[in-house]
């Protein structure tokens, strides 16, 4: 997987809003965070894995809460993806 960086970040009263665009193949390689965050899909789609198992998302999907210190990684399938994450970084 290519690692990406976001598109858009957006800081709102504590919380990040991180916007990625991504082609097939790109995303965010395996980590680790101290905080969880939402992770919504908004157009083509893409591969959230965890510790435990691995789904795939589109816009029809409900946003998955990645936990705080479990890795994850979050692969673009197509491209076009459009991809959010939600966090309050600082809360912990």
């Amino acid at each position: 997987m290519k690692d990406i960086d976001w598109r858009f970040s957006v800081k709102q009263d504590g919380t990040t809003l991180n916007v990625y665009h991504a082609g097939k193949g790109y995303g965010l390689p395996k980590h680790a965070h101290s905080f969880s965050h939402l992770t919504m899909c908004h157009a083509g789609s893409i591969k959230v894995s965890n510790e435990r198992r691995s789904l795939v998302m589109t816009k029809d999907t409900q946003p998955v809460n990645l936990l705080a210190g479990e890795w994850h990684e979050i692969e673009a399938l197509e491209d076009g993806t459009v991809f959010v994450n939600v966090f309050a970084e600082d809360k912990y």
